[in-house]
């Protein structure tokens, strides 16, 4: 894992990490070439009596190691993941009300708020939002690459981003950095910062929905596919549309009364 960890997004960094305890307690005496896919298929149903989703993510970073494990030689065996299914997973439906948002933005430290205005002017990932430097805006527009997608956008400095952005900068703090979103010292604003922080606020308002909500939020404000397929950076437009509709629901007509 230490040879493979550096290459990935620290979000999964973070989350790897926590999954690999787990794996650990039930695999890491056994033999490499010893874990069958029953054994398996055996931590799943455990592991998902009380955390499915997690199962299904810990399957796949076990079944990551094998792949690695296989092409750097240390076993010849049939990755032992194949054919165990995960478990069926639902996708968020909620959607953030204009008013649930602002209590929260109330709430929020300067920072916070600046990162949740940020996420809903651009409809980008927390991992994106976080690695935004000043560097990236050039040419009237803020430059963002997607850590998960590749995608690249230039997203036009005007509107509400322009002034959101102009705040941000002319905030004064105890020490400049190159980040935009930063703490009072210059520090980066981390991971562990903005939940905590965002967590705190959302507690405070006594209004409960995730930060990646917002991203969902924004899409749906827009109104328009093809404008929210270019931000979200999604490569179909029936992703964005699925994305929408779970939280926009399908439009109908009520029946007439006779």
């Amino acid at each position: 894992m230490q040879d493979v960890m550096p290459k990935k997004a620290p979000r999964t960094r973070k989350d790897n990490e926590a999954e690999m305890p787990n794996l650990l307690r039930a695999f890491g005496a056994m033999r490499i070439g010893d874990v069958q896919p029953f054994h398996v298929r055996k931590y799943m149903d455990q592991r998902g009596e009380s955390a499915p989703v997690r199962a299904n993510r810990e399957k796949a970073l076990l079944s990551h190691i094998f792949n690695k494990a296989r092409e750097w030689g240390y076993t010849n065996t049939a990755n032992p993941c194949q054919g165990v299914r995960g478990f069926r997973e639902t996708g968020r439906t909620r959607y953030v009300q204009d008013a649930e948002f602002a209590a929260v933005k109330r709430a929020a430290s300067p920072v916070v708020a600046d990162a949740m205005d940020l996420a809903y002017l651009t409809a980008q990932r927390p991992a994106d939002l976080l690695k935004m430097q000043w560097a990236d805006v050039y040419l009237g527009a803020l430059h963002v690459r997607q850590n998960k997608t590749g995608a690249r956008l230039a997203i036009e400095l005007s509107g509400d981003l322009a002034s959101v952005v102009e705040r941000i900068q002319s905030r004064e703090v105890s020490q400049k950095s190159d980040w935009i979103l930063q703490r009072d010292n210059g520090e980066a604003l981390s991971y562990a910062g903005l939940f905590q922080g965002f967590d705190k606020a959302r507690q405070a308002a006594g209004v409960i929905f995730q930060f990646r909500d917002i991203r969902a939020k924004a899409a749906t404000d827009l109104g328009d596919l093809a404008h929210a397929q270019q931000l979200l950076g999604h490569s179909k437009r029936d992703m964005t549309e699925h994305y929408v509709r779970s939280r926009q629901g399908i439009k109908v007509m009520p029946l007439r009364l006779r």
